[in-house]
């Protein structure tokens, strides 16, 4: 007998939703009526589902197989009608996330490529990882851009894919900051704006400093690249930066680049999801971008 697969997208509702209840109410059937649906899908399979304990279902160990062929199955008819809805358009949307902390000209020049080109429309969304990387899942976005890698694991269908790395530099006014004065020197003497302590570029800095047996005045703590070349720009303090968050800055002489680097490098990353029917500009652009980072990398 062949699975129906009414049966296994009410279990996966459920399984979702962990409530009966709940998922009864928003399927629009009663409680009884989805328990048979559920009953007649274990008898198929030969395997109970689900247990109770109190009011809450949890998976069996089979419950949590099927999810797991569910959560697939169900993807991959998603993918399917986003795919064959884009086909029929004569432009192609690209749907990018972004960090919402993530240098807006990174961003800039990681899009250039198709950003004037007539048969793709490019959204850009920002947000949390979580959100990101749920908007990955769920195919509301083609890709994302962060500065960190996602947690991975065997049943993680990720893919990641390394598009640049650049070394972090000290950059302030002219007023505060003499290009050639000694790193452990401005360590000791300026006051600093910094990333969060969540990034991988401050836990790099912390170290730094605790070798130098330092320990800096901090007068900003920010997570949004934005913001800190704002407060570098107000002369608030010197900015741990990648230099492509203040290119312009630089080339108008606005800001100074320290010429002691504190060897921390920040790496930057496009974050795609395994997928049957890829968005070939999705393709394209990883293309563009990887020959780029090899031309970075001979220059």
């Amino acid at each position: 007998m062949p699975l129906n697969y009414h049966h296994l997208r009410y279990f996966w509702a459920v399984a979702h939703d962990g409530n009966l209840t709940r998922t009864a109410e928003r399927l629009n059937l009663s409680q009884s009526a989805l328990s048979v649906q559920i009953k007649q899908l274990e008898e198929r399979l030969g395997h109970a589902l689900f247990e109770r304990r109190g009011r809450q279902l949890h998976l069996t160990e089979a419950g949590r197989i099927a999810l797991d062929h569910a959560d697939a199955i169900f993807a991959t008819g998603q993918e399917l009608v986003a795919t064959l809805q884009e086909a029929g358009r004569t432009r192609q949307a690209l749907r990018v996330g972004a960090l919402a902390t993530l240098s807006r000209n990174f961003q800039i020049g990681f899009l250039r490529p198709v950003l004037t080109r007539p048969d793709v429309e490019v959204i850009l969304r920002s947000g949390s990882p979580t959100e990101l990387l749920e908007g990955l899942e769920s195919l509301n976005v083609d890709l994302v851009l962060m500065n960190r890698e996602p947690p991975r694991d065997s049943l993680t269908p990720y893919v990641t894919h390394r598009l640049a790395e650049q070394s972090v530099s000290i950059v302030g006014t002219p007023r505060r900051l003499d290009p050639a004065t000694p790193l452990k020197t401005l360590l000791e003497e300026q006051p600093f704006i910094l990333p969060t302590v969540d990034s991988t570029v401050r836990t790099a800095f912390d170290a730094l400093a605790s070798r130098l047996s330092v320990r800096p005045q901090i007068v900003a703590e920010v997570d949004d690249m934005a913001m800190m070349r704002l407060l570098a720009r107000e002369d608030i303090g010197l900015a741990l930066v990648a230099p492509v968050v203040v290119q312009d800055e630089l080339a108008n002489g606005r800001l100074v680049e320290a010429q002691e680097h504190p060897l921390i490098r920040e790496t930057f990353y496009a974050i795609t999801l395994r997928r049957r029917f890829p968005n070939p500009v999705v393709q394209q652009l990883l293309a563009a971008g990887s020959e780029r980072s090899t031309q970075d990398e001979d220059a």
